[in-house]
C-alpha cells in the first residue's frame, strides 16, 4: 500500500498506482509529500531503488526478499534522509527469534543498522535507545574507517 500525506491527511494511492509502485518504486518521486511508504510482501531485494524521498520519515518493508544488509540500508539512509522510522521485519537481513535468528544475530543486525541510519527513532517495533546507539556507533565505527580508507586508496590508484 502506499499512501500519500495532504492537508486534510494521508490518501491511499488507486490500486492501479500501486501495482505500478511495485515493479518500480521509482515512480513514487513524483509523490513529493509523501511521509510513509508501506511497502510489504512485494517481493523486493536488497538491490531495490527508490527515487530521492527527502519528505519520507516512515517505511515499512517487512516480508520482502532483502538479504543484503549493508546494500539496502545504504539504499535507504541515502534516498530518505528524513527517515524515522524503519520497519523490515521477516526479511532475511533482519534476524529475529521468529525467523530462526538468535540473539546475537537480531543485536548486531539493530546495530549495524542504528549506526548507518542515527536518524531513526525506532526499528521494527522497538524504539531506538540512547545507550544502544552509543554502542552502535562504538560497534561499528571501525568499519566506517576501514571503508573511508579503501574508498581512498582506490581513489589513488
Amino acid at each position: 500500500m502506499c499512501s500519500e500525506q495532504t492537508a486534510s491527511g494521508p490518501v491511499e494511492l488507486p490500486e492501479n498506482h500501486t501495482s505500478c509502485c511495485q515493479r518500480s518504486p521509482a515512480l513514487l518521486g513524483e509523490l513529493e509529500k509523501l511521509s510513509t511508504l508501506i511497502l510489504d510482501c512485494n517481493s523486493y531485494s536488497s538491490h531495490v531503488k527508490f527515487p530521492y524521498m527527502p519528505s519520507v520519515t516512515t517505511v515499512w518493508i517487512n516480508k520482502n526478499k532483502i538479504g543484503n544488509l549493508p546494500t539496502f540500508v545504504e539504499e535507504i539512509r541515502s534516498k530518505f534522509p528524513n527517515i524515522k522510522i524503519l520497519s523490515m521485519m521477516n526479511n532475511e537481513s533482519a534476524p529475529s527469534y521468529f525467523n530462526g535468528g538468535s540473539l546475537d544475530q537480531y543485536i548486531d543486525y539493530r546495530q549495524y543498522v542504528i549506526s548507518q541510519i542515527p536518524s531513526l527513532k525506532i526499528l521494527d517495533d522497538t524504539e531506538v535507545l540512547e545507550k544502544e546507539r552509543a554502542q552502535a556507533k562504538k560497534t561499528y565505527r571501525m568499519q566506517r574507517t576501514r571503508e573511508g580508507s579503501k574508498k581512498r586508496k582506490e581513489l589513488q590508484n
